[in-house]
C-alpha cells in the first residue's frame, strides 16, 4: 500500500475524536514550546533593570537560543524522517523542560545563556515536528485552519507568559518563569505518551501494516466502512531526498528559508525585546510588562485569523497582505510619542505579525515538501530562520541605542519587502493538495 493510498483515505475523512486526540496531544506540547520560548521577553527586562544582565547578554541569551533552535531543527529534519515523528517528539520535550528547570537555579548569565543553548536544541525540534504532524493527520481540505489554531495556542503562549511575568516577575523575580515552563514540558511529555505515529510516514518507510490499522482506526471512529478501490492510489516512487536541491523543490526551499528568516526577524528583532524597549524608554518593569501584556494578545489573535484566511484566501493573498499591512503599521507606530498610543497600535501592529506566524510556520512550508522528506524540508527552512534569529538580535541593541524604535521597525520593512517579492515570484499554492503530494509541479 502507497503513502498516497494512505493519504487518500485520510484525507476522504470527516474530522473524528482521534483527529482531535492528536490535535489536543501535539497542541498541549506547543503550547508549552510557546511559552519557553517568550520567556525572553518576560525574563530579559526584569534581569537587565536588576542587573543580572547587560543589553548585550540580553542579545547573547537570544542568539544562544536559536543557535541550538538551529541545530535542533537541522538534527530533528533528519531524525524524524529516519526514525519517526512520535520518538522524535518526545524527546525534545524532556531536553527543553530538564534545561528549563536548571536555569531557573542559573548563578550567573553566563551559565543562563548555555542553558538556553540547550533549552533551544529541544524547542528548534518541537516546532519542526509539531507542524509537520498537523499536516499529516489533518485531511488537506480542513488542515489550514486546524494547523494554524495549533498556532493559535502557540502563541497564547505569549499573552501567558506576559500575564504570568506581570503578576509574578516583581514578587518573586524572573527564575520563576523558568520553572513554570519546566512543569509544562514534563506534564506535556507524560501526556503525548499516547501519541500515535503518523501514518503517511509509516507507508513511507514500509511499514503498511501499522499504517493500515491506524488508518482503519480513524475510519472506524468516522463510521466510514472501507474506500473504495478509486480511492486508492497506485503506488509511486518515493522522491529522493536530495531532490530537495533540485527543480521543483529546490525553488520551495528558498521560499521556506526566506520567508522563516523574515518572520523570525520579526519576533525576535521586535516582540521579543518589547518589554526591553520600554524600560530603555524609562518606563518601570511593572509597567512595561503591562504595555507587552496589552500587545501580546494581538498574538493569538492574529493566529488565529491566519488560520481562517489560508483556507479562505488562500495562502500566498494571506502571506503578501498581512506582509504589507505589518510594513503600513509600522511606519504608523514608528510615528507614535504616547506610551498608552504607542502600546495600542503595537497591539494592532501585532496581529499582522501573528498572521505570518501562524500561516508560515504551521501552514504554508509544511506543505511545500512530500512526506518522504518532509522534516528535512521543514527542519532546513526553519534552520535558516532560526540562524537569521542568532544574527538579528545582535544588532538590535545598537540600533535601538542610536535611532530608537524606528531604527528597528525600519530594519523590520526592508525584511518584509523582500519577502513579499520572493513569496509572489516563487511561491506556489499548495491548498487543498494531498500532504504527500506537496503541490507537484507543473
Amino acid at each position: 500500500m502507497s503513502s498516497s493510498s494512505i493519504g487518500a483515505r485520510l484525507d476522504r475523512l470527516p474530522i473524528t475524536r482521534l483527529h482531535r486526540k492528536v490535535f489536543g496531544l501535539v497542541a498541549v506540547g506547543m503550547f508549552f514550546e510557546g511559552f519557553d520560548i517568550y520567556i525572553a521577553a518576560s525574563v530579559l527586562g526584569a534581569t537587565y533593570k536588576s542587573g543580572f544582565s547587560t543589553l548585550a547578554q540580553n542579545g547573547l541569551f537570544i542568539s544562544a537560543t536559536f543557535v541550538g533552535m538551529t541545530l535542533g531543527a537541522l538534527m530533528t529534519g533528519f531524525w524524524g524522517d529516519r526514525y519517526g515523528r512520535r520518538v522524535t517528539y518526545q524527546a525534545n520535550l524532556m531536553l527543553f523542560g530538564g534545561a528549563s528547570l536548571a536555569s531557573s537555579f542559573a548563578p550567573d548569565m553566563t551559565t543562563l545563556i548555555a542553558l538556553r543553548f540547550l533549552m533551544g536544541l529541544g524547542l528548534g525540534a518541537e516546532n519542526v515536528v509539531g507542524y509537520s504532524i498537523m499536516a499529516e493527520f489533518f485531511p488537506a481540505r480542513v488542515r489550514g485552519r486546524w494547523s494554524g489554531l495549533i498556532c493559535t495556542l502557540v502563541t497564547a503562549g505569549l499573552p501567558a507568559s506576559a500575564l504570568l511575568a506581570w503578576l509574578l516577575v516583581p514578587t518573586f523575580g524572573w527564575r520563576v518563569m523558568f520553572v513554570l515552563g519546566a512543569v509544562g514540558a514534563f506534564v506535556a511529555f507524560a501526556l503525548r505518551r499516547s501519541l500515535p505515529e503518523s501514518p503517511r510516514w509509516l507507508a513511507a518507510v514500509g511499514r503498511e501494516a501499522e499504517a493500515d490499522e491506524l488508518v482503519s482506526r480513524f475510519e472506524r471512529a468516522a463510521g466510514a466502512g472501507p474506500p473504495p478501490t478509486a480511492m486508492s492510489a497506485p503506488a509511486s516512487v518515493a522522491p529522493d531526498a536530495s531532490g530537495l536541491f533540485r527543480a521543483p523543490y529546490i525553488a520551495r526551499l528558498v521560499v521556506g528559508c526566506v520567508s522563516l528568516m523574515v518572520v523570525n526577524t520579526l519576533i525576535y528583532g521586535f516582540i521579543t525585546w518589547l518589554p526591553t524597549f520600554f524600560v530603555g524608554q524609562g518606563e518601570t518593569i511593572a509597567r512595561s510588562t503591562g504595555y507587552a501584556l496589552l500587545m501580546a494578545v494581538g498574538g493569538p489573535i492574529g493566529s488565529a485569523l491566519g488560520a481562517i484566511s489560508a483556507d479562505f484566501f488562500g495562502r500566498k493573498s494571506t502571506i503578501v497582505g498581512a506582509a504589507a499591512t505589518t510594513i503600513l503599521l509600522s511606519v504608523i507606530f514608528s510615528l507614535s510619542s504616547n506610551a498608552l498610543l504607542t502600546a495600542a497600535l503595537g497591539f494592532l501592529l501585532t496581529i499582522p505579525i501573528y498572521v505570518l506566524v501562524a500561516v508560515l510556520f504551521a501552514v504554508y512550508v509544511p506543505e511545500l515538501f512530500p512526506t518522504e522528506f518532509r522534516l528535512r524540508g521543514v527542519g532546513i527552512c526553519n534552520a535558516a530562520g532560526r540562524s537569521a534569529s542568532i544574527i538579528v538580535p545582535l544588532f538590535v541593541a545598537p540600533i535601538f541605542g542610536s535611532y530608537g524604535v524606528g531604527g528597528v521597525l525600519a530594519m523590520m520593512g526592508a525584511a518584509l519587502l523582500a519577502m513579499i517579492i520572493v513569496v509572489a515570484s516563487l511561491g506556489e499554492e499548495p491548498e487543498r493538495e494531498p500532504a504527500e503530494e506537496a503541490i507537484v509541479a507543473t
